[in-house]
């Protein structure tokens, strides 16, 4: 076999690889061609997402850089770039990465959603609602997309126009058990109990080992100052999740009502 054709069988083999998910095979294969053909910009890419993928965001980066040296224009590196940036925590410069992929390509719907969810992670919500609306407008199946948009509208307290995305998002894909959970919640801003415990009951049917909902009918109940029921739900929520469920009721707002009561007080306390 000639050495073409083995640099063809590792770049070929890598790829192959990395479409099943093997990655750590696909980025020995990767190695192998670029050590031969160090300037072959895909080989950088694709190296680049297998590393994203294994989780190994600083080896990653570095290869998305390499190959954005080679090739300043390629959207791909750039969109690579900013995910491996996001998961690094460092979303300014991912959301730079990101535009500069959107500005290659404007019509990549998951630059958009990755755009968006990073602007989400800095609280700026009102650009990331923009962007999520140009994912949608491009993918109007993208569930994701919808659930992220309406969880920013509801961020700005804009509670209507989040449930609308919700339901958008339900219309899609019925069991999303956790746009039913967001659902209640929203419809608990509009005061609007009856038909939240409705959402938290369908997240549960798609969903029964889900503290959330549990605890969002807990919240829903104290709201309505039924101590009891707040109690009971909270109680379900606490068995599934202990610590995180406990701390938050202490400080929800959701529980002013009962706050008081002595088997809320047990609860919360562990007593």
């Amino acid at each position: 076999m000639s050495q073409h054709q083995d640099l063809h069988t590792w770049l070929s083999q890598g790829t192959a690889l990395y479409q099943v998910g093997r990655y750590e095979g696909a980025i020995a294969r990767f190695d192998k061609f670029l050590k031969a053909q160090p300037k072959h910009v895909d080989g950088w890419e694709q190296r680049g997402f297998a590393l994203y993928h294994l989780g190994a965001y600083e080896e990653a980066l570095a290869s998305f850089e390499t190959a954005l040296q080679l090739k300043p224009k390629h959207n791909l590196a750039w969109h690579g770039k900013g995910l491996a940036l996001a998961k690094l925590g460092k979303y300014e410069e991912a959301i730079d990465s990101f535009a500069r992929a959107l500005k290659l390509n404007p019509d990549d719907d998951k630059a958009w959603y990755n755009h968006g969810h990073a602007l989400s992670c800095l609280y700026r919500y009102k650009e990331a609602v923009v962007s999520f609306a140009h994912t949608v407008e491009l993918r109007p199946s993208y569930y994701r997309a919808w659930y992220s948009r309406a969880v920013a509208l509801a961020a700005l307290r804009q509670y209507d126009d989040s449930l609308a995305n919700l339901d958008t998002v339900l219309t899609l894909k019925q069991d999303c058990y956790y746009a039913w959970n967001y659902r209640g919640l929203v419809l608990c801003k509009l005061n609007r109990y009856p038909e939240a415990m409705v959402s938290f009951e369908r997240s549960l049917k798609h969903r029964a080992d889900n503290p959330n909902a549990w605890y969002g009918k807990a919240c829903t109940c104290a709201l309505q100052g039924d101590i009891e029921q707040a109690v009971k739900f909270l109680h379900r929520a606490i068995v599934l999740s202990p610590n995180l469920y406990r701390v938050m009721a202490q400080t929800d707002a959701s529980f002013d009502n009962v706050r008081e009561d002595e088997q809320f007080q047990a609860l919360i306390l562990n007593r």
